[in-house]
């Protein structure tokens, strides 16, 4: 694996954002510095953070930096919550894209979950990961 855009995670995590994006650009102007920047910022925040910490060379910065992903994900489902109680979408919107935010952390905990068990089978002396086994990861 040679970047982190072929991470099935992140892959996700980009559908998901670029969803959100064309999703508040129906919201009333005057949520443009409020729920928006929020909600947009939030799934920035989810992807950046996955290929930030796959820039790392060390398995627990990596693991740090999916679990700010991680919660960057529950924020952007709570954004939506309250995009959903003032009516700027739909139910069905809501479910659609709170399924799709679900997913995401789904697959980024097994990513993290995989980070772990490399992590645990290459320490000792080691200070960062085998390059073979670092961005080995399949779907889920």
């Amino acid at each position: 694996m040679n970047s982190f855009k072929e991470l099935e995670v992140w892959k996700a995590c980009r559908e998901l954002r670029l969803l959100i994006w064309k999703l508040v650009k129906s919201f009333p102007n005057e949520e443009k510095y409020r729920l928006t920047d929020q909600m947009i910022s939030a799934s920035r925040s989810a992807t950046t953070q996955i290929a930030e910490g796959y820039g790392r060379f060390h398995f627990q910065e990596n693991i740090q930096f999916c679990r700010i992903s991680r919660g960057s994900l529950f924020e952007l489902i709570d954004h939506l919550t309250v995009a959903l109680d003032s009516e700027y979408i739909s139910d069905h919107e809501y479910n659609d894209l709170e399924e799709k935010t679900a997913r995401c952390i789904q697959i980024l905990n097994g990513y993290i979950n995989y980070l772990v068990k490399a992590k645990d089978k290459y320490s000792g002396n080691q200070t960062s990961e085998p390059e073979e086994y670092y961005g080995a990861i399949t779907e889920p």
